[in-house]
């Protein structure tokens, strides 16, 4: 799809200005006809993987748009986001085929977002996560891991608890969490909210790793009792060795 600036422009300070939330699709009508004409004149051409590469914007996050405006406009209720979560992860579900086609293209071209990463980042996660389970069965250190723990009747929970604790670098762990990214201020911040202050009141201090890394003057919690690191300890001192 070839736009003119003034439609790009257009476009462009439309999309800045408004979230992708279904409140905004009123918002964001006038480019839908753009869309149709476009898939009018050839239905199989990735007229909106196109449309989201003209004006910056995430592809999976444009279908999710137009699909929402779809929906709304074929259905007698507004589409829930449970089913708009399934269309995007199987796009087949879709009533039309060439929306379905373009939904596909946007889904498997989208390199930040989508059912896609979203995949390939649990797939990583769980990579880690078994990493991590066999350093620990390699150290002979007793465990729970997040199964077992929920089993036990626990909401949130850190992906191992330790049934003996350990120190790490002079610091008592009871828990480890396992994150296969590299910890930047807005994630870690957001998961100390989220996740660790409230494993550290429940379970006692812990270690986070960071298998890609992470800001050095984001471990400033250590004394407060939440350790990071970007591997797993090597210098683990468990209960035997302090007797000995």
């Amino acid at each position: 799809m070839i736009l003119t600036k003034a439609q790009y422009d257009e476009i462009a300070q439309c999309l800045v200005s408004v979230p992708p939330t279904r409140q905004s699709l009123r918002k964001l009508k006038q480019m839908f006809p753009r869309y149709l004409n476009g898939v009018g004149r050839n239905g199989t051409a990735p007229v909106l993987l196109e449309l989201a590469n003209e004006v910056d914007y995430a592809p999976s996050l444009m279908a999710r748009i137009i699909l929402e405006r779809f929906l709304q406009e074929h259905e007698e209720t507004p589409p829930s986001k449970s089913v708009i979560n399934s269309m995007l992860r199987d796009p087949s579900q879709i009533p039309d085929g060439v929306l379905a086609n373009q939904v596909y293209q946007c889904i498997v071209n989208d390199c930040c977002y989508g059912p896609l990463v979203d995949c390939i980042k649990h797939a990583i996660g769980h990579e880690h996560e078994v990493l991590l389970r066999d350093l620990l069965l390699e150290k002979n250190l007793s465990f729970l891991d997040e199964d077992q723990l929920r089993a036990k009747g626990y909401d949130k929970t850190p992906d191992f608890i330790l049934q003996v604790p350990v120190a790490v670098e002079g610091h008592i762990i009871h828990w480890i969490e396992s994150k296969a990214s590299f910890g930047d201020e807005c994630s870690h911040h957001a998961y100390l909210h989220d996740q660790f202050w409230s494993y550290w009141n429940r379970f006692g201090p812990g270690l986070v790793i960071y298998w890609y890394g992470f800001i050095q003057e984001l471990d400033c919690n250590r004394e407060r009792g939440i350790l990071l690191k970007a591997c797993f300890p090597t210098d683990i001192v468990t209960l035997c060795h302090s007797i000995a």
